[in-house]
């Protein structure tokens, strides 16, 4: 896996797999102003990245300091990273990593992240209501759907545990420690719609239903939902430039009327100096800071768009979100209803199919391709883990209809699990938000919350007290990073 993380890190490829939720575009998709006639003029802020935490950075700025020069950079047409390729799940599932952060950070900071989790799927969906952004949020309870006695009576415990050290109202229903477990198999098979064993084809043995355990989550379209926060910045003064990839960032010979550090932004159109630069690129940013190579690694996941057969019996659309989890690995999964009365069904995952810990995911930037293996495996696990008869394909119907599209993207994997927010170390005036390990729609709003609020104060010193300390980007920390795969996710041996 070392290996695998020593892999220099480029920038993102041209021509990538069209994205499911990019159907229909932003307007502001292929915006391209690189002020070429404008070489010296300085911003206060330019963001690099135009994803959700890069979108709201500046939508956080302008909230602080309306009358800011900000530039945005994207690489490609905007969100057409992560946020704009990933599986639409607002969810946390912070048990499954409470127990290994209580033993890592203690009790305080273990309860912190889990708030902060928490209150971040609140507020994205909470955001989507006020701005009144058409983005199909919808908070709903989610099943995690247990196919491992060993994984079943771990998140129990891990359950317990986070209930015992939360607050009496936190245990409320839909509450940040609400949880319901079910260990009746033959209720879960039949309150969830899933089958009794797993027996996906392309697997060498059946895997038996161990329980399911429920709790508060949400789905949400978060291309949509970004893009219109988007063009809220620029309608405000943002100034977007697309297709625009940044090169390199380097230390101004130029400083501000101060006496400040400035920076330089180099991309293929010309130099821009701000007095701030903010990277929010997620699993490329190693491309920008080669000192963060192996500490953050890019990490390719793959989702697939599907259609049950015209004899299902699943409720339409479904009234939970799913992850379908096993011992090495998990699935996650949303219905979206469709206009016509149908549903899609996206599903996400496989990496855990996948030999050697799914090394050959991770170190590359391609999201230009398919993994065969993964195509194959997530192609026959819907039936499987729904059961024939739930899913409801006729004789006639060929299974190869069955997906309507599957495209990939990538995420960004660090070496302990955990973002990298704040300054960064030795670089006075550069700050991150990255590094989110697949979760960033349960993480990244309120980082860049955080962040915003560390900028206007000067550094770590202004963080809000309800930010995880073992978040920010450290020096000590950035000496203790050793990459050897998922640290997120901790499954038994």
């Amino acid at each position: 896996m070392e290996e695998r993380a020593r892999i220099p890190v480029g920038p993102p490829v041209t021509g990538p797999l069209p994205s499911y939720w990019h159907d229909p575009k932003s307007p502001l998709a292929n915006v391209i102003e690189p002020e070429t006639d404008k070489p010296t003029k300085r911003y206060d802020y330019a963001i690099i990245g135009s994803g959700i935490s890069g979108t709201m950075i500046a939508f956080n700025v302008l909230e602080t300091h309306p009358d800011a020069r900000i530039i945005m950079l994207e690489a490609r047409e905007i969100c057409s990273g992560a946020t704009g390729r990933n599986g639409g799940h607002t969810k946390a599932a912070s048990y499954r990593t409470y127990m290994q952060h209580v033993q890592d950070l203690g009790k305080e900071e273990a309860l912190k992240i889990v708030r902060l989790e928490y209150a971040n799927i609140l507020e994205t969906h909470a955001m989507a209501e006020v701005m009144g952004i058409d983005c199909e949020s919808k908070l709903c309870k989610t099943v995690d759907v247990i196919y491992d006695k060993v994984t079943f009576e771990l998140g129990r415990t891990a359950i317990h545990a986070l209930r015992a050290d939360a607050a009496e109202d936190e245990k409320s229903p839909e509450k940040m420690a609400w949880y319901e477990i079910h260990e009746d198999i033959a209720e879960v098979n039949h309150e969830f719609f899933v089958a009794q064993k797993n027996v996906n084809q392309t697997l060498a043995d059946e895997e038996e239903l161990a329980g399911a355990f429920v709790y508060l989550a949400g789905r949400i379209h978060a291309y949509r939902f970004t893009t219109v926060l988007l063009s809220e910045c620029v309608r405000k003064g943002l100034q977007l430039c697309t297709n625009t990839p940044v090169h390199d960032v380097r230390s101004s010979s130029r400083t501000g009327e101060d006496g400040s550090v400035l920076w330089d932004v180099f991309t293929q159109y010309n130099t821009i100096t701000a007095s701030n630069v903010i990277i929010a690129t997620n699993g490329y940013t190693p491309y920008l800071l080669k000192d963060l190579q192996g500490v953050i690694v890019p990490m390719r996941g793959q989702i697939t768009a599907q259609q049950p057969g015209s004899a299902q019996r699943l409720p339409n659309p479904l009234p939970t979100t799913y992850s379908f989890i096993y011992r090495k690995g998990y699935e996650y999964m949303i219905p979206r209803p469709l206009p016509d009365g149908g549903q899609h069904v996206i599903i996400g995952g496989g990496l855990g199919r996948l030999p050697a810990a799914a090394g050959s995911e991770y170190g590359t930037v391609n999201d230009s391709s398919l993994n065969p293996e993964i195509s194959e495996y997530l192609r026959e696990s819907l039936p499987a883990y729904f059961g024939a008869d739930n899913w409801g394909e006729m004789a006639e119907e060929e299974a190869s209809h069955r997906i309507d599209q599957e495209w990939t993207g990538i995420m960004g994997a660090t070496a302990d699990g955990r973002p990298f927010v704040g300054e960064v170390p030795g670089k006075k005036g550069m700050w991150i938000s990255a590094g989110f390990n697949g979760h960033g729609m349960v993480l990244c709003l309120k980082s860049a919350e955080a962040l915003v609020t560390m900028m206007k104060a000067g550094g770590a010193s202004g963080k809000p007290k309800w930010f995880p300390k073992s978040f920010l980007i450290t020096q000590e920390r950035l000496e203790k990073c050793t990459f050897r795969g998922r640290a997120d996710i901790q499954t038994p041996a």
